[in-house]
C-alpha cells in the first residue's frame, strides 16, 4: 500500500495561512478524553462512588478509606478538560492563531450528525467485539482459533457488501447506503442476542454475523465520505481526523460500557442460576459467582476441566450449566445494549440523509453544482 501510494496517489499540500501550532490544544483534549475513558473502563473494578480496590499512581496511591473513588473526580476532571478545550479552540480562532479542531465545521449538519453516528455506531460495534469472544471460548468451548473463524464471517459480509456499496450508493445515494447498513447491523446482533445459548451450534453464530458484517461493510464504506462532503477543502484534514476521533473515542466507550452490561448481567444472572443448583453451600456459590464476574467468565471453562474433582464434587457439571446459562444471558443482554447503540447511531444517520438533502449532496454522495441547488 505504501509503495502504491508514492506510485500512484498525486501529492497535494495544505497551504497553513495562520502562524502557531496549538499545542495546549493537543494537551487539553489528550488529557481529557483519556481521563473520561479511563473513568468509564475503571468505574467496575475501582468503584463508581465508593472506593473498591487502590488506585496507585507515580508512588501515590488513592486508597479504599478514602470519601470518594477516583472514578468521578478523574471523570469530572476529563470534561472540565474538554470544556477547557472547547475555550481554547475558540480563542485560537478568535485571535487568528491555527487550531487543533474548528468548531465551526460542527455547524455543517452532514459533518456534525456524521460524527455523531460513526461515535454511536463504533460504541455498538466494538461493544460486540469485545463480549462475543469471551462467550465462544468459555460458554461454546471454543479455542481462540476457533472463535476467531467464527468472527471471520463479519469480515467476510464486509468483504462483499463493501465491494458493491459505491454500486448501491449511485443507485439509492450515500447517506440511503449508510442507513441500509445499519439497518442490516441491527438485524444481526439481534439475532445473535436471540440465540445465545450454552447449546447453541458456532455455525449458526458465524452465519448471523455475515448479515452483521453486510452491514458494517456498506455503512463504514461511506460514511467517511458523506460527513466529509461539505466540509471545505482547506479544512478536509482536521475534519477527518476528528471523524477518526469520534470513532476512536467510540471504540473506548463500547469495550467500557458494554464491558460494565457485562459486569452488571453476570452480578444480576449467575447468582439466581446457581440457586437452583441444590446441594451448592451459599458461602461456595458466592464465591464462584464472584470469581466469574471477576474473569468475565475465566473460571466456567476452569471449572469444566477439573470435573468432579473440583470443590463441588458430583455437583460440578450443574454448576458448570448454572454458571453457562447465567453468562449466555449477560452476553444477551450485553448484545442487546450493543443493539442499542446501533439502533441510535441508525437513528443519527436518517438525520445525515435529511441533511444531505439540505445541502445539496446529490446520490452518489458528491456536492451538486450550484445552479441545480
Amino acid at each position: 500500500m505504501i509503495v502504491g501510494a508514492f506510485l500512484v496517489v498525486p501529492e497535494t499540500r495544505a497551504h497553513i495561512t495562520v502562524p502557531g501550532l496549538d499545542v495546549v490544544g493537543l494537551l487539553l483534549s489528550a488529557l481529557g478524553f483519556g481521563a473520561v475513558v479511563f473513568a468509564l473502563i475503571e468505574g467496575q473494578s475501582l468503584g463508581w462512588w465508593a472506593p473498591k480496590a487502590e488506585l496507585k499512581v507515580f508512588g501515590l496511591v488513592w486508597g479504599t478509606g478514602a470519601p470518594v473513588s477516583p472514578v468521578p473526580v478523574i471523570g469530572a476532571v476529563g470534561v472540565l478538560l474538554l470544556v477547557l478545550f472547547a475555550f481554547w479552540e475558540n480563542h485560537r480562532a478568535r485571535v487568528a492563531r491555527s487550531a487543533l479542531l474548528d468548531l465551526t465545521l460542527f455547524r455543517v449538519a452532514t459533518f456534525r450528525w456524521g460524527n455523531l453516528t460513526a461515535m454511536l455506531v463504533a460504541i455498538g460495534e466494538f461493544g460486540l467485539i469485545f463480549v462475543l469472544p469471551l462467550y465462544l471460548q468459555n460458554i461454546l468451548g471454543l479455542a481462540s482459533l476457533g472463535a476467531g473463524v467464527v468472527l471471520a464471517t463479519m469480515a467476510a459480509g464486509a468483504f462483499f457488501s463493501g465491494a458493491m456499496a459505491r454500486h448501491l450508493a449511485e443507485a439509492i445515494g450515500s447517506p440511503r447506503t449508510i442507513v441500509l447498513g445499519l439497518v442490516l447491523e441491527v438485524v444481526g446482533v439481534l439475532a445473535v442476542a436471540l440465540v445465545v445459548t450454552p447449546t447453541v451450534a458456532s455455525w449458526l453464530i458465524a452465519a448471523l454475523l455475515v448479515i452483521y458484517g453486510l452491514g458494517l461493510g456498506l455503512a463504514s464504506a461511506q460514511l467517511t465520505g458523506t460527513t466529509l462532503v461539505d466540509v471545505p477543502e482547506e479544512e478536509s484534514g482536521q475534519a477527518s481526523a476528528t471523524q477518526s476521533t469520534s470513532r476512536q473515542l467510540g471504540s473506548a466507550l463500547g469495550t467500557a460500557f458494554i464491558g460494565a452490561a457485562l459486569a452488571i448481567g453476570l452480578s444480576t444472572t449467575v447468582p439466581p442460576a446457581l440457586e437452583r443448583v441444590d446441594g451448592v453451600p451459599p458461602a461456595a456459590a458466592s464465591q464462584v459467582a464472584d470469581a466469574t464476574a471477576q474473569s468475565a467468565g475465566g473460571t466456567i471453562p476452569q471449572l469444566r476441566g477439573e470435573g468432579t474433582r473440583s470443590q463441588f464434587g458430583e455437583k460440578t457439571p450443574d454448576v458448570v450449566d448454572a454458571l453457562s446459562d447465567g453468562f449466555s444471558d449477560a452476553t444477551r443482554v450485553s448484545l442487546f445494549v450493543a443493539a442499542g447503540f446501533l439502533l441510535l447511531g441508525l437513528l443519527c444517520s436518517t438525520r445525515v440523509v435529511a441533511a444531505s438533502r439540505r445541502e445539496g449532496v446529490d446520490q452518489g454522495g458528491s456536492r451538486a453544482p450550484d445552479d441545480a441547488r
